[in-house]
């Protein structure tokens, strides 16, 4: 297991995410232990991106369950039907959400939360297994690069169930 992460600082956003991908999938090749391979997934993301929040809510079959996460204290159990982790789930989508103050039904787990991306992550069989949210400190924060990318983690993750 590499005890860092190597990412050009300068590299644009498409660039680190492709170099960082093939360093997740080596962090957690041969880790059977799920809880431990989302754990370092939600670390490198947020090492790598300076993301405000990092994390993923599991579904216990009645609502959204807090599970490993990198940022500041987070809502701890969210509603199928609310917020974007809600909506995501909902609707088996990912979200993009540029201003979480004009997304009807917003959770605001932190005021310091601008913007937000969740993208679902299925089980073998095609049921939301969990979200992966990502939350920025900034405005308009993610695009369809974050999209992309998030996707195919999101995929790599669910080869992990």
């Amino acid at each position: 297991m590499a005890e860092s992460l190597t990412i050009d600082a300068a590299a644009s956003k498409a660039e680190g995410y492709e170099a960082l991908l093939p360093q997740i999938e080596a962090l957690t090749t041969g880790e059977p232990n799920l809880i431990a391979n989302l754990a370092n997934i939600a670390a490198a993301l947020h090492q790598t991106f300076h993301f405000f929040w990092v994390g993923f809510y599991v579904s216990d079959g009645k609502e959204l369950v807090l599970a490993p996460f990198q940022g500041t204290i987070a809502c701890t159990r969210i509603p199928f039907s609310k917020g974007v982790c809600g909506a995501c789930y909902t609707r088996r989508q990912t979200i993009v959400v540029p201003d979480v103050e004009k997304f009807e039904g917003h959770i605001a787990c932190s005021s310091e939360s601008k913007s937000e991306i969740v993208v679902p992550v299925f089980d073998k069989n095609g049921s939301v297994a969990m979200v992966l949210d990502v939350d920025s400190d900034s405005l308009n924060d993610f695009d369809e690069t974050d999209a992309l990318y998030l996707e195919k983690l999101a995929k790599y993750i669910e080869s992990l169930l």
